[in-house]
């Protein structure tokens, strides 16, 4: 009876390691990061790789390991209920009830699922092989599963074939976002990988330098003070018109005119900026921010004019300002630092009204609809549905906004009162 009895135990001990062994085979290899077994199968791991192949076919992994670790489970769970009642009578099959399910759930289930989620990359190489031997050995039965499993959904109008799957950047993005909600990413981080996502969706027309803020040189000005306009502008790059505003003939760039005026015994006058100007390149406004950065690093271009579809000059976009999209305002020793939001003790916040949507999102993390209108000033005309006075107030998705200032037609400063949290 002894030698029987230390028998049964040894059966029960090794079905009850196997059935861990599988528990935390599934575990671990659902759990670790294909991103990161990608990157050691790439450097020349073989056990990566093979995991790697393992999780391209997860329904017959999952199927193939979840198969072995019910026959283990269910032949344990037999054997002791059949061992217990010739022991106890009838009552053994309480006896081997409980202790099975204290077993399977210690050691079968909870511990080996435990350490596997702690390290799953490790486990996840180490089983490979096994899994690997499992999906093998149970691929008729797993495929005759998977048939009657399909079967039975389509009865009851699921079809799992055309299951809506996350596209590369939806992962990504859910990624920094949760990242972001555990504390692995600051804010600042979070809204630099977010921009960089959302590049494909923004178009010129959402981020380019209006042309009534674009400054402009007249081709019918002289020499000198033409000279004198390009020293004293902040910027490096003017386009020249000549006519008329909308008429743009050429690209001034202020090294160019430098050398130019050296090369003329450091006299301005006499000289054709007609000439020193580079051809302009027009861009139709409804490019995205990724395929204009291309174009940039394509032609080794900082400057473009964003033209509509019927060709009218609609503004300019550069290399920063593309890159500024990404991580935020970027000054130099020419830059005039702008405060525009300013808040209040209230919590409210004022805002001059050509600010655009996005930049106050990302900086007060807020949820105003960019998709509406570019600038907080083209908001709350939408809601407005006219050109509102100062003083009057509007509502929208729990934002308070008040006009402060308007110019003729041109709301200039806004009061934004947040929704509370």
């Amino acid at each position: 009876m002894l030698i029987e009895i230390l028998l049964f135990s040894g059966i029960i001990v090794f079905l009850i390691f196997l059935s861990g062994f599988f528990s935390g085979t599934e575990t671990a290899l659902t759990a670790t990061s294909p991103s990161r077994i990608h990157r050691m199968a790439k450097s020349g791991n073989k056990r990566a790789s093979l995991v790697e192949r393992l999780m391209d076919d997860s329904e017959r992994l999952i199927g193939a390991i979840l198969l072995g670790n019910n026959l283990v489970n269910i032949l344990a769970s037999a054997l002791t209920t059949a061992f217990f009642i010739r022991l106890f009578g009838e009552i053994g099959v309480v006896y081997a009830t409980l202790v099975m399910t204290i077993l399977v759930l210690v050691f079968a289930e909870v511990l080996p699922k435990t350490y596997a989620i702690t390290h799953p990359e490790r486990v996840a190489l180490k089983v490979a092989p096994f899994a690997r031997l499992t999906v093998v050995l149970f691929s008729p039965f797993v495929a005759l599963v998977q048939a009657v499993v399909r079967l039975t959904l389509r009865l009851f109008g699921v079809d799992i074939n055309n299951q809506n799957t996350l596209s590369a950047h939806d992962e990504i993005r859910g990624a920094i976002s949760l990242q972001a909600h555990e504390g692995g990413l600051i804010k600042n981080n979070k809204d630099m990988l977010d921009s960089i996502l959302d590049l494909e969706d923004i178009q010129l027309e959402d981020v380019m330098k209006h042309r009534k803020n674009v400054e402009m040189v007249n081709m019918e000005d002289s020499s000198e003070e033409i000279f004198a306009q390009v020293v004293s502008s902040p910027y490096t790059r003017l386009p020249l018109w000549q006519d008329d505003p909308d008429n743009i003939i050429g690209i001034i760039h202020a090294k160019e005119v430098l050398r130019a005026v050296n090369a003329n015994d450091g006299r301005a006058a006499g000289l054709d900026f007609s000439q020193i100007a580079s051809k302009p390149w027009f861009v139709p406004e409804t490019t995205s921010l990724q395929e204009q950065l291309a174009k940039f690093r394509s032609e080794k271009a900082h400057f473009a004019l964003v033209v509509d579809e019927y060709g009218a000059f609609m503004g300019v976009i550069t290399l920063e300002d593309i890159l500024e999209e990404i991580v935020g305002e970027i000054y130099d020793e020419h830059d005039t630092l702008t405060t525009d939001a300013k808040v209040l003790i209230d919590g409210s916040v004022m805002v001059s009204g050509d600010n655009a949507i996005r930049d106050l999102n990302r900086q007060f993390n807020w949820t105003l609809n960019d998709d509406i209108a570019v600038t907080i000033a083209g908001y709350v005309i939408d809601i407005a549905e006219t050109i509102p006075l100062p003083g009057q107030k509007f509502t929208q998705d729990g934002f308070t906004f008040e006009v402060l200032k308007r110019r003729r037609n041109q709301i200039t400063s806004v009061l934004i009162l947040p929704k509370k949290k």
